[in-house]
């Protein structure tokens, strides 16, 4: 039997969220010294009001390492974790030192195995890492195949992503009010994508959103080989009709093996903030 457990700054499917082997660990949101827990009592519309209102902009903290460990302890042998990208959160770092914890606990076990994945991504990346652990392991693979397998996976998939607003990057001091100010006014959209290593760059620049849209089309058919094998999945913040745009284009330019979209949870929200879109691939 196994376990898959999935930092909360990754989207679950609704099957997902119905398979009692697969858990979801859950980061904690903070909007002007409030906390919200983001898990099922996760209200978006709410938190987008708050965000919109908050002079300093919203922060989140990575789950401490005892909810981790209270999911590895249940009774599948094993137990795969997936967090959000260690060079954006310590979510990967806490997962590590539940492990440990876990094994100082149960010295000689061999019975348990445990494995954390750095996604090297977010939200719907965390996601389909999620299904191909499930599809290794559904295909009967042994743990140390899995392990290969997905993290030739990770090594293989790209984000993507576009902001409706830079403004939670200019209260988070990410960028100038002067540079917001300047994309504000000229309606620009940076095109922005995940490094080897799981960081953030700028990929190209468009002049709204719709062109936006069709240069992350773009940036993703110039790194995607054999699209017909490949899932893509979408989530939004707020913006179903630019998720569904996005497909369509996607469909128009090549042939796929699945494509899925999903609203964005509180991390992702914090990150897409309103009306952002993000791709995996």
């Amino acid at each position: 039997m196994y376990r898959i457990i999935i930092d909360s700054c990754g989207e679950l499917t609704e099957e997902m969220k119905k398979n009692p082997h697969i858990s979801s660990v859950p980061l904690t949101l903070m909007v002007d010294g409030e906390e919200i827990i983001d898990d099922e009592t996760f209200d978006q519309a709410s938190f987008l009001s708050k965000v919109a209102k908050s002079i300093k902009g919203p922060k989140s903290a990575c789950p401490a390492p005892g909810l981790f460990l209270e999911e590895i302890e249940k009774e599948e042998d094993h137990v795969y974790i997936v967090t959000l990208s260690a060079q954006l959160s310590g979510s990967y770092n806490s997962a590590l030192t539940a492990q440990k914890m876990y094994e100082e606990d149960h010295p000689g076990d061999t019975s348990k195995k445990i494995h954390v994945f750095d996604s090297k991504s977010a939200s719907i990346g965390e996601t389909l890492i999620a299904q191909k652990i499930r599809e290794c392991e559904d295909n009967t693979m042994s743990f140390e195949e899995v392990i290969k397998k997905v993290e030739e996976y990770i090594t293989s998939q790209h984000t993507f992503f576009v902001l409706e607003t830079l403004e939670s990057f200019r209260k988070n001091g990410r960028i100038s009010w002067q540079k917001e100010k300047i994309a504000s006014v000229l309606n620009i959209k940076p095109v922005m994508g995940s490094t080897d290593i799981g960081g953030i760059t700028q990929l190209a620049k468009a002049r709204g959103m719709m062109s936006a849209l069709d240069k992350m089309v773009d940036c993703l058919l110039t790194v995607t080989k054999n699209t017909e094998s490949r899932i893509v999945a979408i989530s939004h913040c707020n913006c179903l009709h630019k998720a569904e745009i996005l497909k369509n284009k996607l469909l128009e330019k090549a042939k796929f093996k699945d494509i899925f979209i999903l609203d964005t949870a509180g991390v992702s929200s914090l990150y897409a903030c309103d009306g952002g879109i993000i791709m995996v691939v």
